[in-house]
């Protein structure tokens, strides 16, 4: 359920300044989107799990939240997220 360390690099390498910007706000909105696909899949499988679910929704209003500060401060840096983590919005 969790991500791989290398998919998270890997995360902060495409949406980060440098190598070790991992607390950015495209950073930790990649990474929540990434966990959100993990959790998503374990519960097609897993469908009364309802403490991940809990979870997920948890980790779905933090993005929002995130990706709502990322608008307020840079709207075409919004906009270019939304589109490279194929979000509707």
């Amino acid at each position: 359920m969790s991500i791989t360390k290398d998919k998270k690099s890997e995360l902060i390498e495409s949406f980060g300044n440098d190598k070790k910007d991992s607390g950015s706000p495209k950073v930790q909105a990649a990474i929540l989107s990434e966990r959100i696909k993990n959790l998503t899949e374990h519960l097609k499988t897993h469908s009364k799990d309802f403490s991940t679910r809990r979870g997920l929704l948890t980790m779905v209003g933090k993005r929002r939240r995130m990706l709502d500060y990322i608008k307020s401060k840079n709207v075409e840096e919004y906009s270019k997220i939304i589109e490279t983590l194929g979000l509707r919005r």
